[in-house]
């Protein structure tokens, strides 16, 4: 296990080959043999089905989940209830609340309009099913249903299916299914890893098939979403979370380790960065980072990440900072500087960005109201935090009236047979001599 001590270096004169190799990561990264297994699940599971699923979480969750304990019964959510304190159930309406409202905002419409002749205009439809992956093996993630299932709900999707892996006695932690009631969910089943993409990409018996699979997960997970994309939809391939704060002379160098901690608890392989221009304030941050981290419960998987994934940069100045996150295009930026508006016009790549002092992490990623699914990887370069555009599609729409027929009509057979398509031309020339 590593000593935690996240390691320091000086990058204002030139960078450094940690830096490099940590701002490159990348899920091309995988070992092949990951591909390889995850190829063999998803085959298995489309050509047999529950039979296969069941098998492969008799072998990775449960060793007695049998196919008719598959689906979780709405009796075993509705006990689940009584097992959750009044105080949390409080706590995740007022969160569900927060992103209904922001997710509201982001809606698109139907619109339908007149063009000198020619409606045009987009339909915007919800999508019919979704599946939501939502891992539980570290630890239960209702934050992360919710976070899924409320844009898809303010979209308007039909139905909602979520996968989850049990325990190893065919139990699901109580908080996940009173979320899963709390936001809508139709369909709870008791399955992980990638056969649970492949049951609900490509359907079994038991279980309807979806047409987008949304989530975050492990290696396999994330490679099964790879596989069976062309089939369903996916929003991402996002990897383990990762987070990038920018830090001036005057952050807390508490608040700032506290801050690289909490991104460094999920699963041992988060990357977390700090980037500063103040050599003082790094020395410190290193120190409270590790004096803190001997009191958390997952002092293991948070001393791996800050060993094998953490940074701290020195670099020459704030701009210089900026620089290098867009390089790295983080999950999470942190602008823990005092005047954050003056960066924030530089930012280009980042999945979420929290502005100054106050904004940790973890009050976007709980309850301010955006998805904490976000690109990981680099891919904030070209890709969204998750969001209620995710769970839609749109159709364009084309109505003609005569004048706009005579006003595009010879132009586009122009054009037409400028490609040597004569057919296309004649279709429009048709309607201009019958007009």
């Amino acid at each position: 296990m590593s000593d935690g001590k996240i390691q320091i270096v000086d990058v204002r004169r030139q960078s450094s080959a940690l830096l490099e190799g940590l701002r490159h990561r990348s899920l091309a990264d995988l070992p092949p043999e990951v591909e390889e297994r995850t190829r063999q699940i998803v085959a298995r599971v489309r050509e047999d089905g529950d039979r296969a699923v069941v098998e492969y979480e008799r072998q990775f969750d449960c060793p007695t989940l049998t196919v008719e304990k598959l689906r979780v019964s709405d009796a075993e959510i509705e006990a689940a209830y009584a097992r959750v304190t009044p105080e949390w159930i409080g706590a995740f309406r007022r969160a569900k609340e927060n992103i209904y409202a922001f997710h509201e905002r982001l809606r698109p419409s139907s619109w339908f309009d007149s063009f000198d002749g020619m409606w045009l205009g987009q339909k915007v439809t919800a999508l019919n099913a979704v599946g939501l992956y939502v891992p539980a093996g570290k630890a239960p993630l209702p934050s992360t249903l919710a976070m899924s299932a409320v844009p898809a709900r303010v979209a308007g999707v039909n139905r909602l299916v979520l996968a989850t892996a049990p325990s190893q006695d065919g139990s699901l932690h109580p908080t996940m299914l009173v979320a899963a009631s709390e936001c809508g969910v139709d369909e709870v089943y008791r399955m992980g890893g990638a056969q649970a993409v492949a049951a609900m990409a490509y359907g079994t018996d038991t279980i309807e098939p979806v047409d987008k699979i949304v989530g975050p997960g492990n290696p396999y997970v994330i490679m099964a979403k790879k596989q069976v994309f062309g089939t369903v939809g996916i929003e991402s391939l996002p990897g383990p979370s990762e987070s990038l704060i920018i830090a001036d002379a005057d952050s807390d160098p508490r608040l700032v380790a506290a801050d690289l901690l909490s991104q460094a608890e999920h699963t041992g392989d988060n990357l977390v960065i700090l980037l500063t221009p103040e050599p003082s304030l790094a020395e410190a941050v290193r120190e409270e980072a590790h004096r803190q981290l001997s009191a958390l419960p997952r002092m293991e998987l948070t001393s791996s990440s800050l060993g094998d994934y953490g940074l701290i940069a020195i670099v020459r100045d704030l701009q210089q900072a900026v620089e290098i996150s867009n390089d790295i295009a983080p999950e999470h930026l942190e602008l823990s500087v005092t005047q954050p508006l003056d960066l924030l016009g530089e930012v280009e790549n980042a999945g979420c960005i929290c502005l100054g002092h106050l904004a940790a992490v973890p009050l976007a990623d709980y309850a301010a109201g955006p998805s904490h699914v976000l690109p990981t990887n680099g891919t904030a370069r070209f890709s969204s935090p998750l969001s209620v555009e995710d769970f839609i599609k749109k159709s364009s729409l084309v109505y003609a009236d005569p004048r706009g027929l005579q006003r595009l009509g010879k132009d586009v057979t122009t054009l037409a047979e400028g490609e040597g398509l004569y057919a296309h031309a004649e279709a429009v020339r048709k309607r201009l001599h019958d007009d």
